[in-house]
């Protein structure tokens, strides 16, 4: 077999039993993108996308879930000799004078050990790139990996390797649920409800229009890594001025109220509440809880016990430049109060008149379709 470029998706732990759902999930995504392909296959554990334009079809496959990492790769026979040859070739391409390399073999083989591969191929490239003063590095210490994994039938060594997002394939449990979209908070939230794998029905909360633009920039992030075409988004204008803790715990209460309202309409089963134990207090969370259950709905609460890893979250959906706000949120004191119910109501009622119903069509210009579509659905 000759050499030949190709993409290897490496799933999640979690994903290995959804192989399925993430071999359709990049399918359709690529499909989405206009971007072809001649194959999409599982080898093993890996998948793997032989497409005309590998950079550009992985960066699109690497925003999906399901996936611990994405590689651009050269395929060849598993063959102990021609796959040390190939490593030794690659290696001396990419490797640059003084560099410190680490060769690192995974997976299974029949014939051969991956650990004598690798020790193979360390020596073999010591001895190649000798006059370009490079080394063998340490497993904490190089600068660049050379990978290799390793099927019964087929060997890839990588060129490129990337992370991936982690979580489970888009939709892989075929369920909804309805999540608000307010603040920074709650759009790691939302994204954290399409990691864990199911499909998000989005209502964004707003109290003016500078705050709906902010929120439909963090949306335009979401979006991303939705697999539809064209995605339903409803809007609701929060008559709410007033700042502070108090004022915050009343403005989620409100959108819980308002939530299970959708979903009872829609017939939706499950509400996404975007609080933390880590940083609103008990009573909240379970009044919160208390108000889904109430009416026969599921609460979730995908930020529950989430730390520090918020502002890695916050940075690995795009939301990096929102972190500020997200630690000034963990900044609030709440004391215990007495929730207003009246006031929640009213403010629900209130918000529910202003209810709009929009459909996107995802693309590359989805800010100014949200706001023109706003606008034009007065």
């Amino acid at each position: 077999m000759s050499e030949k470029t190709v993409i290897v998706v490496f799933p999640t732990i979690f994903s290995l039993n959804k192989i399925d759902y993430l071999i359709s999930n990049i399918s359709k995504i690529l499909k989405m993108k206009n971007q072809s392909y001649d194959r999409i296959q599982q080898n093993e554990s890996v998948i793997i996308i032989d497409t005309k334009d590998p950079v550009f079809a992985s960066s699109i496959i690497g925003t999906l879930y399901g996936i611990e990492k994405i590689a651009i790769a050269t395929e060849i026979v598993n063959d102990f000799d021609t796959v040390l040859s190939n490593i030794a070739k690659i290696g001396q391409n990419l490797l640059l004078r003084g560099e410190k390399f680490l060769v690192r073999v995974e997976g299974q083989t029949i014939k051969y050990l991956p650990k004598d591969l690798e020790l193979a191929a360390t020596s073999s490239l010591i001895e190649k790139t000798s006059h370009l003063q490079t080394k063998p590095g340490s497993e904490t210490n190089y600068d660049k990996i050379l990978y290799t994994y390793l099927t019964k039938s087929h060997a890839y060594i990588c060129i490129f390797i990337d992370k991936g997002n982690g979580g489970i394939p888009y939709n892989s449990h075929n369920e909804k649920i309805l999540c608000c979209v307010h603040d920074e908070f709650s759009a790691i939230s939302c994204l954290q409800i399409i990691k864990m794998g199911f499909e998000p029905k989005i209502l964004v909360c707003y109290r003016s229009g500078p705050d709906l633009l902010n929120i439909v920039k963090m949306i335009n992030q979401i979006l991303s890594h939705i697999i539809q075409d064209k995605v339903e988004l409803q809007f609701c204008k929060l008559s709410l001025k007033s700042s502070g803790s108090s004022s915050f715990l009343l403005k989620i209460a409100s959108i819980t109220e308002i939530l299970t309202v959708i979903a009872t309409r829609t017939k939706i089963e499950r509400i996404s509440v975007a609080i933390s134990s880590m940083i609103f207090p008990a009573w909240f969370i379970e009044y919160n809880a208390k108000v889904v259950l109430k009416k026969k709905l599921v609460p979730w609460f995908p930020l529950l016990g989430v730390d520090n890893s918020i502002f890695e979250n916050a940075s690995e959906f795009g939301l990096e430049k929102y972190m500020p706000r997200i630690q000034n949120l963990c900044k609030l004191r709440f004391r215990d109060d007495n929730i207003q119910k009246d006031k929640i109501h009213k403010i629900s009622q209130t918000a529910m008149k202003t209810r709009k119903t929009i459909i996107v069509k995802i693309g590359t210009n989805n800010v100014h379709d949200i706001i023109d579509s706003l606008k034009s659905n007065h």
